[in-house]
This record gives C-alpha cells, structure tokens and sequence, in this order.
C-alpha cells in the first residue's frame, strides 16, 4: 500500500539558504535532509529537543503555537544562514479526532495556532529577509484535508483551508518582490501520524485498524500511501528554477484523493 518515490529530487541548490520548522522529526527531517543533499544550508526549528539534537542540521527549540517563538526561529535562521531563499512553514499538529460537540476550545485554539497561525507569524517575519534578498520561496504545508470536508476533524480541516487562502492572498502581496508562494497538500502520508488518526478513527467508528487503513488508500486513485519523500521532492521543485514561475498554487501530493476519510 506505500507508494511513492524512494530517493531525494536532484537538483542544484548550492548556496540557497532554508529555513524549515519542524525540520527535525518526520516530513520536515526528510526536506531538510533533501535540500542539504542538493547543496542548501538548512535551519531548522523543533520542538522535540532529543530530535533536534540528533537531526544533524543547526536549529533552534521552539514551539510553533507561541508567535514569539516562531519570531525567534526566523529571526536566528537569517542570521545564522546570513539570508533567507527559501521559508517552508512545515509544523503543524493531528489536533483532535471527535465530532464538533466534543471538541473543547482549548484543543480547536492549538490546532489553529499551530497549523495556521505559526505561518501568519514566521512569513510575516521571513517576508523583509526575502525582499532583500530580491526573492526568494514560501512554501505552506497544508493537506487534503484544505479540499474536503473532514469529519470528526473539523479543526485540522479548517485550519488547512485558512492554509491555501493565506497562501494565495501572500502571494499576490509578494508577486512584484519575486516571491513565490505555494502550499503543499499531501494526502496519506505514510507515517507515525497518519497510523495514529487511523487509529483514533477506528477507535471512533469501531471497527478495526487494518479496516481503517483499508478505507483511508482506498479514498485514492493509486490505492497507496504517498510517502515522505515525495512531499519533500515537491518542495524541491516549487523552491528551485524549475518552479520559477509557480506561485499562488495549492499543490496536492496526494495519489490522487477524492473524498476525506
């Protein structure tokens, strides 16, 4: 059921600059590990400290939810890459799987101001280092889920919505600067998170993992899991020459999904 691509994008990279949050763990490892391996200078953010100690790239702690700390992340990302060509807002969280009702409104504001307000706060930041730089990239990391409804997920959903709305007003703000701006929507993500909200929804449904997963890649054309890499080929592309003239765009990455589990 896992499809998808194996080995990193190769492209030149040699001398941009990247700034990624969340680079230290799962997706953000791996673009991380991808850019460096194309030549780039990476910075990350986490705020897993063990992941971030052994991601093997510079980075600083910080917790996405806390618009101080994503100042803080960009601000020593520039000064220690010397510049910024390249932002991927990249944190974010599974937030609650429960209907509506059962939501808490402590659980709806931190998957708001992790998966939708961190980017308000990092690009905002990023957005004078990428003018002086005469341009440059931001990439967002939405979903699927920011083009289908999703039940049970309403939070998360929203927020990826408010994702490709943000990307899409950025890049109209940031077009005469020569930045682009696109969002990133992967489907099933082959991963320690996609099992946990197999498990929830199971658990929720009562039925049994293996049945969930089932129901989840067969919301796809391919019936497969996308896999790490392949979103992380994505951002390779949207940042390099090849993507010079992308912007604006919300991406899916998704093997083709047509409905939300």
């Amino acid at each position: 059921m896992i499809g998808g691509a194996r080995t990193p994008l190769t492209v030149d990279l040699e001398g941009y600059r990247v700034a990624i949050s969340a680079g230290a763990n799962g997706i953000g490892k791996v673009m991380a590990d991808s850019f460096a391996a194309c030549g780039a200078s990476v910075f990350v953010s986490d705020i897993d400290e063990i992941a971030l100690a052994n991601c093997g790239h510079p980075g600083i702690l910080a917790n996405a939810g806390e618009a101080a700390d994503c100042v803080a992340f960009v601000d020593v990302a520039v000064e220690h890459l010397g510049g910024l060509d390249v932002l991927i807002n990249n944190a974010g969280i599974a937030g609650p799987t429960a209907p509506v009702e059962m939501v808490t409104p402590e659980e709806l504001d931190a998957t708001l101001r992790i998966d939708l307000a961190a980017m308000f706060h990092c690009a905002r930041r990023a957005i004078p280092a990428l003018r002086a730089n005469g341009g440059g990239a931001i990439i967002n990391m939405s979903s699927a889920a920011g083009r289908f409804g999703f039940a049970h997920r309403a939070p998360y959903a929203a927020a990826k919505w408010g994702v490709i709305g943000f990307t899409k007003s950025l890049a109209i703000e940031l077009g005469r600067d020569g930045v682009r701006v696109n969002a990133i929507l992967p489907g099933p993500v082959d991963g320690p998170r996609i099992r946990a909200v197999i498990k929830a929804k199971a658990a929720a449904e009562g039925i049994s993992e293996n049945e969930m997963t089932d129901r989840t890649v067969g919301t796809t054309s391919l019936r497969c899991f996308v896999s790490q890499q392949d979103i992380a080929n994505m951002a390779l592309y949207l940042a390099s020459p090849f993507g010079a003239t992308i912007s604006g765009q919300a991406i899916g990455v998704d093997a083709d999904m047509q409905t939300m589990m």
